[in-house]
């Protein structure tokens, strides 16, 4: 398993092949594995909580009632109920650009029924289905949780990408969570850490650092 104090050295790498640009730049961790069969239906969807944040994820609520109170009163980044539901079931355009908007959707499970059947088609194919919520549940740790998260998928493939940071945090915490990440997934692998052949760090805009020597002799 590669260390923190690895993906440290990784992540000042990156920084060093970035220019700076007029915004925020992103960290992202891409992985490439091995000996394993795609073929079979290989896929990981995965949401991982990260230690450390700096930006938040958008969260929706889909609620009526009293978990559609809490959750504004929690400040979901959006709460809507039935009736928003059925204006997105006639626009399907409309309906596209809201899913965008948001990184995760929690739905209240009293209304899951109205959500497969007006958005399903749409959130299905982004990984983007609604967390169920029991209409007893706590709303509030809900979106913490999720706030704090990300979605980590592959399907089919031998790569993944994801995003764990940006560059106005620390080395230390971007470390932090960029290891959250790779563990997770290790854990989804059929052999777990043999089946990873790479692991780089890079920026939005600025090449893949090259993994230290240690790295490369694990991961070879």
């Amino acid at each position: 398993m590669i260390t923190e104090a690895q993906l440290v050295e990784m992540i000042k790498a990156a920084r060093a092949e970035t220019k700076q640009r007029k915004f925020k730049q992103s960290f992202e961790v891409i992985m490439t594995f091995k000996d394993i069969d795609v073929k079979k239906g290989f896929a990981i969807n995965e949401v991982v909580q990260l230690p450390k944040t700096s930006s938040p994820a958008a969260v929706c609520v889909m609620a009526t009632g009293d978990m559609s109170v809490k959750a504004k009163a929690a400040k979901a980044d959006a709460v809507i109920g039935t009736e928003d539901l059925d204006k997105f079931a006639s626009n399907k355009r409309e309906s596209r650009k809201f899913i965008n908007k948001y990184d995760f959707f929690l739905a209240d499970t009293k209304i899951m029924p109205v959500v497969g059947k007006v958005l399903g088609q749409l959130l299905g194919p982004r990984g983007k289905m609604p967390v169920p919520v029991p209409y007893d549940a706590p709303i509030e740790s809900f979106l913490q949780r999720f706030r704090s998260s990300i979605k980590v998928r592959v399907r089919s493939s031998l790569s993944l990408s994801c995003k764990f940071g940006d560059e106005s945090m620390d080395d230390a915490d971007l470390a932090i969570n960029a290891h959250a990440i790779i563990n997770a997934v290790e854990k989804k692998l059929p052999n777990g850490e043999k089946n990873i052949r790479r692991i780089m760090i890079k920026t939005t805009m600025g090449k893949p650092a090259k993994q230290i020597q240690e790295v490369k002799k694990k991961f070879a």
